[in-house]
Order: C-alpha cells, then sequence, then structure tokens
C-alpha cells in the first residue's frame, strides 16, 4: 500500500520537476514573452515578472525582481529606451538579448514628456518611441531576435526554431495586410489617440495619429476634455483609438464630440481578453467598419 502511494505521490510530482527544470527565459514586455512562447513552447519557461495593472515600460522592480531576472538562462530586452529599469540594474551581458539592436535606423526620435497618472507614479516618455511591436515588419524583427538568442543560449534547436518562426512571421505578415486594409480610407486624415504609444503603428499603416496624455482607462478631466474638443475642431478627426476599454461615460462623451472609439490596446501587458494578433485583429475589424 505504501509502495502504491509513494509511486503516484512521484507521478503527481513529475510535472512539477519538469517544469522546475525547463530553462527559465525573463522578457520585460507581452509582447517578447508572447513570442518567446510562440517559438519555445513547453521547452522553456517565460518569465514575465510585471505585476498586474502595472505598466511595463515604467515598472520599478525592487531587489528580489532583479535577483531573479539576473538568475535567467536568458533575458529578452525591448531596447529603444523601453523599460529603464534595465539600463540601471546590473544583468548578466552574455545572456541579455536587445530585439532593438537592429532597428536602430527605423526608431523614431520623440520629444521627451514627463508627467504622473495613475499607481505608475512620475515617468517620462524617453525621446526615442518605443511601441516598436505596433508595426508588423518591427515585430518579425524583434521575433528573429528572440529565436536567435534562444538559438546562441541553447535553450532550442536551430530547425525547431525555424519550424516555430516561420508560421508566427506569417501570421505578423497576415496582420500587416489586415492593418494597411483597415487604414487606407484613414489616409490623409488625422486620428487621435489616448495616449502617445502609436508611432509605429501609424507610420507602417500611412496614417497620421495626434496623441494626448490620457491615463489608460481613466476618466479624463474637464480640461482634457477641453483640450480634445480643440484638437477635433483643428483636425477634423473622426476616429479615436482608446489605450484601454474607456469608462462608459467617457465613451458617451466621445461620441457626443463626433468621434468614433476604437481600443486598439498598445500591448505592453496581455490584453484583456485574446492575445497579441487577436487583439490586433479585433482593432482592425473595428476601424475597418469605421470606415473613413
Amino acid at each position: 500500500m505504501i509502495t502504491r502511494l509513494l509511486a503516484a505521490f512521484l507521478i503527481l510530482l513529475a510535472p512539477l520537476a519538469r517544469a522546475q527544470d525547463r530553462p527559465v527565459v525573463a522578457t520585460v514586455n507581452y509582447p517578447l514573452a508572447y513570442f518567446t512562447e510562440r517559438l519555445a513552447g513547453d521547452a522553456v519557461e517565460v518569465l514575465f515578472p510585471v505585476p498586474d495593472g502595472v505598466d511595463p515600460a515604467f515598472w520599478r522592480p525592487g531587489i528580489a525582481d532583479i535577483a531573479t531576472i539576473q538568475q535567467a538562462d536568458l533575458i529578452v530586452l525591448n531596447g529603444a529606451g523601453y523599460a529603464a529599469w534595465t539600463t540601471r540594474a546590473s544583468l548578466p551581458r552574455s545572456r541579455l538579448v536587445d530585439t532593438s539592436r537592429g532597428l536602430q535606423d527605423r526608431l523614431i526620435e520623440t520629444e521627451t514628456v514627463t508627467h504622473s497618472h495613475g499607481a505608475d507614479g512620475a515617468h517620462s516618455h524617453a525621446a526615442v518611441a518605443s511601441h516598436v511591436w505596433l508595426d508588423p515588419a518591427l515585430a518579425m524583427v524583434q521575433a528573429d531576435a528572440v529565436a536567435g538568442g534562444l538559438v546562441r543560449a541553447g535553450l532550442l534547436a536551430e530547425d525547431s526554431a525555424g519550424a516555430a518562426l516561420d508560421p508566427l512571421k506569417a501570421d505578423l505578415a497576415a496582420l500587416d495586410e489586415a492593418g494597411r486594409a483597415a487604414f487606407a480610407p484613414h489616409a490623409g486624415q488625422v486620428i487621435l489617440a489616448s495616449h502617445p504609444r502609436y508611432h509605429y503603428l501609424a507610420r507602417a499603416h500611412g496614417v497620421e495619429v495626434s496623441a494626448l496624455d490620457w491615463g489608460a482607462g481613466e476618466m479624463p478631466d474637464d480640461d482634457q476634455w477641453r483640450a480634445l474638443s480643440a484638437l477635433v475642431s483643428d483636425t477634423g478627426a473622426t476616429l479615436f483609438l482608446w489605450e484601454a476599454a474607456p469608462p462608459p461615460d467617457a465613451a458617451a462623451r466621445l461620441a457626443e464630440l463626433g468621434l468614433t472609439g476604437v481600443v486598439y490596446p498598445s500591448l505592453g501587458w496581455a490584453p484583456e481578453t485574446g492575445d497579441f494578433l487577436s487583439a490586433q485583429h479585433d482593432a482592425l475589424a473595428a476601424i475597418a467598419a469605421a470606415g473613413g
């Protein structure tokens, strides 16, 4: 009887032991975690330690968080000024992958803005736009970098990486095509956005985006509404991109200004529903439905 119980106990422990034996890949945002999972599957454990409700771009990890990340077999960075803590922490260079390193000539310079909203406290938007993954073509470059890092670290065989990378890049190419079709009716128009996250999305699809600086999911104050009203008058815009689902009162007030609101998650963190691809396809379908 004891022998049978011990055998059953060991069987139950086996999956946990296998999980603990897997190499760990730490990532600084959701897109890189998604790419890693698509490429490596169960071969690695993906570590994305940012707490729920915190913007990964401005997360300030504690000592214990950094110690955990330092122990990872591979640390995948976004680069382009994203997650400034990575430039201050002591991270093992031999295990770092900067997924924007091959994009230096394609990065977009911006004005530095310092502000405060939500639980993140005061923070600055860097002089380089960092949400490069919102351009599917640049996301492909990042996926290439992740795959290369996995292979060089010995965490994934080269043929396995290639077999997983091809369908991922095909999915990103399809996303790019869908984006071009959805935004085509808006060519030559100004699209408004709740937050300055859409530089690469706009450039990829040939549109101009003028961004406000509203907190994700928050109700704008009266001054912010007045600024938006003036912007609508100046630009004639009819489409507005929310970074996260707005409060119902905010959505209603937006409609009163003659704007069609579409939630297009910036995807630094996981979307409320779906994944990296489906959340964007849903947003693009809503933009296509809005017309030009």
